[in-house]
């Protein structure tokens, strides 16, 4: 693989708690039939993992509009929800358990979040509304709105960039769909609308002719909507 294309790579950051000891440690539950020994499994090698990850992704997406008086019950939900979903993950598809679990999991919260927040709003004086920023009333905000969209294209721009040569052996090629990769990792800030505009401005990053473009651009396309299909259907990815 080219440095170029190496070097766009994102670092992932590292956790101590869910490891490739705990994804081992699912599929050997998910295999054993004793209920005793599952139980044994699930206590000593993957309710810790799960207890992390739900605590990790309650407190950094801040979903704190819940029915519960307390997070840590919030979070035995989460973690009940995970459980019963477990025999579902399948390693074979390529998806780490991580990523699985951790998407199941968030999206879950999404869910429950907006929908006690838009309780909350139901009930909450009409004053009260106005006056404090812990509501909206601007009907064109919603202050738990998740973009599952732009998170799907975070994993997509990465699996397509880690198996570039995989999808596209050319070098040309390669090269080709790692320009179009490009536009996706600046989306944010790009300020291009018009598919004329987007072929020059792939053309500016590398040099080649449009029917070029395009038949890099249509594997893409293809790629991203079998994949697009399937997360919308399951709430994850199998990458």
């Amino acid at each position: 693989m080219s440095e170029e294309i190496k070097r766009k790579r994102k670092k992932k950051k590292e956790n101590q708690y869910f490891t490739q000891a705990t994804e081992d440690a699912i599929v050997k539950y998910n295999n054993c039939i004793d209920p005793e020994e599952r139980s044994e499994i699930y206590r000593k090698e993957i309710h810790y993992a799960f207890f992390k990850l739900t605590e990790n992704i309650i407190h950094t997406f801040k979903f704190y509009y819940t029915e519960v008086d307390e997070i840590e019950h919030l979070q035995h939900e989460v973690i009940t929800f995970l459980l019963d979903k477990i025999h579902l993950y399948d390693q074979s598809r390529g998806a780490k358990a991580f990523s699985y679990f951790g998407t199941i999991a968030k999206r879950y919260l999404i869910i429950q979040n907006t929908k006690n927040y838009k309780k909350r709003v139901d009930k909450a004086p009409v004053d009260e509304l106005y006056h404090n920023l812990d509501y909206s009333y601007d009907l064109d905000y919603d202050p738990l709105e998740k973009d599952h969209l732009s998170d799907f294209i975070d994993e997509y721009v990465e699996y397509c960039t880690e198996n570039i040569y995989t999808l596209f052996p050319k070098e040309k090629d390669a090269i080709v769909a790692d320009a179009i990769l490009e536009l996706f990792r600046k989306r944010e800030v790009l300020d291009i609308f018009n598919k004329k505009a987007l072929y020059l401005y792939i053309r500016e990053i590398v040099d080649v002719k449009t029917p070029h473009i395009t038949k890099v651009a249509n594997h893409l396309s293809s790629l991203f909507q079998k994949h697009y299909s399937f997360y919308q259907e399951h709430g994850h990815t199998n990458f």
